[in-house]
């Protein structure tokens, strides 16, 4: 995994909404509204958080047509596995793709907040 990957990857996962989303994933695959109501978070903020969780390569859609004809978007954990070690790590840090880490510095204080 490059460097970049990583930072995006662990930064995403760097929220407890985010988190549960993917726990409540690796139990089954959903819709939207349903892992919201099982979640207790609007429909507005878990789409937010998977479309941070989609891009990161960490969960994946597939709209499916229901028995009543509506189209409904669900959402599935994709295969990954992260091994963290000072080895790993240090290899990552080679292939980062700038030394500049205001950008990650801000995205994480915002994920703070």
């Amino acid at each position: 995994m490059t460097g970049d990957a990583l930072l995006k990857v662990l930064a995403t996962l760097a929220n407890p909404h985010r988190m549960r989303v993917v726990a409540a994933l690796a139990r089954e695959r959903n819709y939207v509204s349903a892992l919201a109501r099982d979640l207790g978070i609007s429909r507005a903020l878990l789409q937010v958080h998977l479309r941070k969780l989609e891009s990161a390569g960490l969960v994946r859609s597939a709209v499916e047509v229901s028995d009543d004809g509506k189209a409904m978007k669900y959402y599935e954990v994709a295969p990954f596995a992260l091994h963290l070690t000072p080895e790993v790590i240090a290899a990552a840090a080679r292939t980062l793709s700038t030394d500049d880490t205001s950008t990650t510095d801000k995205d994480l204080t915002e994920e703070l907040r």
